[in-house]
């Protein structure tokens, strides 16, 4: 009866808090929503629906919708000293700085712009220490130029990275910050030596580290900031459709990396499994053109006989959101098929083998799935490219590896989707089992090439520290594509060997498997686990990525992986 659905209701919001009740409580809402009630019992339906909304948003807190600030790019051959606006940035390298007998710039640009100054810049810069290094700067307000300052970023001997003019364009943009300036300039004082190729990819980078520079993440704060910053305009560079389509790309991408970002920097209080799986829906909505979404909840993956998956699931009363967004292009054949795998462990307590004592990070674990933000940041981007004759499929294990009652222990045996059985001896190496029936999902959907990520082991940042990812394939091929990739978007990654010996460490004696070895070479065991769920026709690649994921010093997300990734699949595209 009506009566006896409105008491079970607020029975069941009373003791909302027992984690074995979570999936029943979802289903149960669903119907519960289902139901024509009469107009005494709405209140009650009212009520309940209010006290979950509290109940699964943990300390009350929700995001604020801050708009992401959007800057205008422009490429033009304007005279330096005619451009008219709040700041001249010019990116200059160490022998740009070299002097003549008179102590002034020999450089032409320089030259150029100091002689309209009466050799104040070259005295300033004397006088500062300013020696053109890398993170080196100095602003000068003055008269005598259309614009208000004149700014000089040091970008070291020889720049020729994409990472290193990256940063040359985030230096521009705190100069820019620092002096409320609304539109800015940027020209390097040496650029005639460059080819048309080495001026895209130059612009692009700068544009995609000012775009960075001046995201902040503020939708945590009880105030947030703007910047006054509007425009750009990238002097000396060339103009034209090509270098306007290479700005154009440098956005999307960056887009990509700021929703990433935006993603492992939510809490796992708000970024919840289902909410994980709500926002990759919202870019299959948004991009509906080229991408559809399906979300398997745990029946259907108990249904699939993800039996690892599930396991490490069990104990969070958040249920687990299996992730599937598939991109087509909007017109022509398609030529390739690739998969995007992401670890998307929202929280990683550990389990029962909890994370206890100095630099166990427990407090970061919200960046577990920065793995699944790489993914659906590229998928953002892509979006908004269309690449044509290719097609990607984005996949996500989504859930949280807690402690309760219903949890898996130590010692218990799981069986993964492929039918291979593993014995937990750890339940906090969780990621490789999501990760496993992932892979298997993945294969499954006839795709020729698979490319996982997942901050996946402390002993790979041990390994190669905090700015490089550890990249393991059998494919030498496939190696060489994903490094190619990395040169373009500027990300570090490093080949660590998949040692087959090593493999001995994960054997069980009474499953298939370990999910953990020993100690030495642990990355490379955990790499090893996970090619055990490839089809062996597949060609697989996995990048662990636990160290470069967070920026320890800024205290925040990095966004790592998104632009590399792109880069791969536009290149199979082509």
């Amino acid at each position: 009866s009506h009566t006896q659905m409105a008491t079970l209701a607020t029975s069941i919001v009373v003791s909302f808090s027992k984690p074995s009740s979570s999936l029943f409580l979802s289903k149960f809402t669903s119907h519960i929503h289902s139901v024509s009630f009469p107009k005494r019992y709405h209140s009650t339906r009212k009520l309940m629906s209010h006290t979950l909304a509290r109940a699964t948003t943990l300390g009350l807190t929700h995001p604020a919708n801050i708009e992401t600030p959007k800057i205008s790019f422009s490429a033009t051959d304007i005279d330096v000293t005619e451009w008219k606006g709040d700041i001249l940035a010019v990116g200059v390298t160490e022998k740009d700085l070299t002097r003549d007998s008179k102590s002034r710039f020999e450089n032409l640009i320089l030259s150029k712009i100091d002689s309209k100054l009466n050799g104040l810049l070259a005295e300033a810069s004397s006088e500062e220490d300013f020696s053109g290094k890398v993170g080196q700067s100095t602003v000068l307000r003055i008269k005598g130029l259309g614009s208000k300052r004149v700014g000089l970023i040091g970008l070291g001997q020889s720049p020729s990275t994409t990472a290193l003019f990256k940063g040359f364009g985030e230096a521009v943009v705190a100069a820019a910050k620092s002096a409320q300036a609304s539109n800015v300039a940027i020209v390097l004082a040496s650029s005639e030596g460059l080819s048309s190729q080495s001026k895209l990819s130059t612009a692009f980078a700068i544009a995609s580290g000012a775009v960075l520079g001046l995201f902040e993440d503020h939708r945590y704060r009880s105030e947030s900031k703007k910047s006054a910053l509007r425009s750009i305009d990238i002097i000396g560079l060339g103009t034209g459709p090509e270098l306007e389509k290479k700005l154009k790309y440098a956005e999307d991408v960056s887009s990509g990396i700021i929703f990433g970002r935006e993603l492992v920097n939510s809490p796992a209080n708000v970024l919840t499994p289902a909410v994980l799986a709500e926002e990759a829906s919202k870019v299959a909505s948004t991009y509906s053109d080229v991408f559809t979404a399906k979300i398997l909840d745990a029946e259907q993956c108990k249904e699939l006989k993800m039996g690892s998956y599930l396991g490490v699931a069990a104990a969070s009363a958040n249920p687990p959101h299996f992730i599937h967004l598939c991109y087509k292009p909007p017109s022509g054949p398609v030529n390739v098929k690739l998969a995007l795998v992401g670890k998307g462990l929202t929280f990683d307590s550990g389990g029962y083998n909890i994370k206890t004592g100095p630099g166990c990070s427990v407090e970061l674990m919200k960046f577990d799935m920065g793995g699944s933000a790489a993914v659906f940041g590229a998928a953002k981007a892509l979006g908004q490219i269309k690449p044509l004759g290719v097609e990607v499929h984005f996949i996500v294990a989504a859930c949280e590896n807690m402690i309760s009652g219903t949890g898996m222990r130590p010692g218990d045996i799981l069986t993964a989707s492929n039918g291979k059985t593993i014995e937990v001896n750890n339940t906090d190496a969780e990621g490789r089992l999501t990760l496993a029936d992932a892979l298997v999902y993945a294969c499954n959907q006839g795709v020729e090439k698979i490319v996982d990520l997942a901050t996946l082991t402390g002993a790979c940042v041990v390994a190669l520290g905090p700015s490089i990812a550890g990249v393991f394939s059998p494919s030498d091929e496939l190696v060489k594509e994903v490094l190619e990739a990395s040169e373009v978007s500027g990300e570090k990654f490093w080949r660590l060997p998949l040692e087959e010996s090593y493999w001995e460490t994960m054997k069980s004696g009474v499953a298939d498997m370990l999910n953990t070895g020993g100690r030495p070479g642990g990355s490379i065991a955990a790499a090893l686990f996970l090619k055990q769920f490839v089809d062996e026709k597949v060609e697989w690649l996995h990048i662990d990525m636990a160290g470069p994921v967070w920026n320890d010093k800024k205290r925040t997300a990095t966004g790592f992986g998104v632009a590399t990734l792109v880069e791969w699949v536009l290149k199979n595209a082509s």
